[in-house]
């Protein structure tokens, strides 16, 4: 791909036509990903440490009121609420096809003694397993995921509970992912050092599109290398969900008893890294038949 390929690029951008994801599961890139994850400087990959300590301890004490179950979190990154639910004397189980995040989240539990099992896959096609009285999904994930395929995850999800367990989600709020379509253009540099996209210095090109018949926002990111000039484009989508879209399909996968909160402390807070998304809980029905 080259500057001519940019210039003349279809406009708009539609909902899944130029790809499922950025890529997360290459091994630079999820390495490269992985510092965001770590990093205290700012809570754009995961959140800051004392964020995540207190958004744990509201899954520990209000969702699960206390009791230690077998927890699988889908899409769990780098194990950041994995480790510390087994610290509280969960058995977790994480899920995650980016190989850096995987890697560490063994590590740590490794070091630390936890009862913490990491399987890398795509969340869509592995095997869960069973026995769990909670799955979870944080961070917006839910969202990036095309509707059948977010379905799927549910319905997954909800076969591998045993009767009466929970399934948490924490998607992004509607506006979230409407605001973010409408963000229009902008741009960024990287020095020599590199940065997410890139090892080496480049520039960011980025563009965002919202889809109000489709409901969801489009992003493209054009990456040009400093010295070549070569350009390497990545797209993702993001589908929007209205709280009665998001009930309807947890009913439809077997959940009732649906719960939604403000964010994943149950509380409206202010920080942005929490606000943009809420939490919605369900229970797995006794009988799924019923």
């Amino acid at each position: 791909m080259n500057l001519k390929d940019i210039v003349g690029r279809a406009l708009p951008g539609r909902p899944w036509a130029e790809g499922e994801n950025i890529p997360w599961d290459e091994r630079g890139f999820s390495k490269r990903m992985l510092e965001e994850h770590l990093s205290q400087e700012h809570g754009m990959a995961s959140r800051r440490w004392e964020v995540i300590d207190r958004q744990v301890g509201w899954i520990h004490e209000e969702i699960l009121e206390g009791r230690s179950t077998k927890i699988l979190e889908l899409t769990c990154g780098p194990g950041l609420y994995t480790s510390r639910l087994a610290k509280l004397g969960h058995e977790s189980v994480g899920i995650d096809y980016s190989p850096a995040a995987i890697r560490y989240a063994e590590e740590w539990a490794r070091a630390e003694g936890l009862s913490c099992r990491y399987i890398l896959d795509d969340v869509r096609k592995a095997t869960y397993g069973d026995g769990y009285g909670l799955v979870m999904m944080n961070s917006g994930q839910f969202n990036v995921f095309g509707r059948d395929d977010a379905r799927l995850i549910l319905g997954k999800a909800c076969a591998c509970l045993v009767g009466g367990g929970l399934v948490l989600l924490e998607p992004q709020k509607f506006a979230t992912v409407e605001r973010l379509g409408r963000s229009g253009r902008s741009w960024y540099s990287c020095g020599e050092g590199g940065g997410l996209f890139s090892e080496s210095g480049h520039l960011c090109l980025q563009e965002s599109f919202w889809d109000s018949d489709g409901r969801a926002t489009t992003q493209r990111f054009f990456i040009v290398e400093a010295e070549t000039g070569e350009v390497t484009r990545h797209a993702l989508t993001t589908e929007a969900y209205t709280d009665e879209q998001l009930g309807d399909a947890l009913v439809d996968a077997g959940f009732m008893d649906i719960r939604f909160f403000p964010s994943l402390v149950g509380v409206e807070v202010s920080d942005e890294s929490q606000s943009v998304n809420l939490a919605v809980v369900g229970r797995k029905k006794l009988n799924p038949h019923l």
